[in-house]
């Protein structure tokens, strides 16, 4: 089997070619972009010749629509879009009602599990940050919400009157001595990058302060800003959210027709 993966998030879309032998030809497009030029510039960068499509979508039922239009006329099938359900590929979904759930915190957790089947907690670093904890027995223990690290910084901007807009900057600059800005724009980058990466710290502690030998797993557009300014060491999975659309069609593959 052969399968076009696509993780539909509000900033960006990302996709994957995904078979027996994994991920690739992977890439990534803004929404930005998308808005100005039209979905054909997304298709014209996706292959034709896949026998199953895949999506996690968080942009929206308006969205959803449209791109299962244009993906269906570009490939030929229908688009799957996945969903929070009770359970899934050997986790429990810790919500009182499952689909409540963001999918993309799902089937991430979902990709985690794939490959470690233990405890751990699941960072997704984007426009928000999700930090989800599953136990040694696939539960879904909960999780948390915060803004971004952009986010935060422009939420500052446009509510307050004396702090300028700032754009990010290397994470080494706001590290050691450095943590401790100068001026203004740095000031709001480093606490931004603190809030996210203190509360990606406190999270991780408590697991493991609880008998559980957990693994820390990063992924999200800001993953590789808030990699080094960690004091625990995780693993890296950028293309987490594939993995787990990929571990969805494994488990419940397309029909043949």
């Amino acid at each position: 089997m052969r399968a076009l993966l696509l993780d539909v998030g509000n900033t960006r879309i990302k996709w994957g070619v995904g078979d027996e032998t994994g991920i690739h030809r992977t890439g990534h497009i803004t929404q930005a972009t998308l808005k100005e030029k039209g979905l054909g510039v997304l298709t014209s960068r996706l292959p034709h010749d896949v026998d199953a499509v895949i999506a996690s979508n968080v942009a929206g039922p308006t969205f959803a629509t449209r791109l299962a239009g244009v993906i269906g006329a570009h490939c030929g099938r229908d688009v799957r879009f996945a969903a929070s359900t009770r359970t899934a590929c050997g986790i429990t979904n810790g919500y009182r009602q499952p689909r409540r759930l963001g999918v993309d915190r799902w089937v991430a957790l979902i990709g985690a599990w794939a490959e470690l089947e233990r405890a751990c907690l699941v960072v997704d670093a984007g426009t928000a940050v999700t930090i989800d904890a599953l136990d040694d027995d696939g539960q879904h223990l909960g999780g948390q919400i915060l803004p971004g690290i952009a986010l935060m910084a422009s939420s500052l901007a446009d509510d307050t009157a004396q702090i300028p807009p700032t754009k990010p900057v290397k994470t080494e600059l706001l590290t050691g001595e450095n943590l401790f800005a100068k001026n203004t724009r740095t000031a709001v980058q480093s606490g931004a990058l603190g809030a996210v990466t203190g509360a990606v710290e406190i999270a991780i502690r408590t697991l493991r302060s609880s008998a559980y030998d957990a693994e820390l797993v990063l992924t999200g557009g800001d993953a590789s800003r808030i990699l080094g300014a960690l004091d625990a060491e995780p693993l890296h999975r950028p293309n987490l959210v594939l993995q787990g659309l990929w571990r969805l069609l494994e488990t419940d593959p397309p029909r043949t027709p």
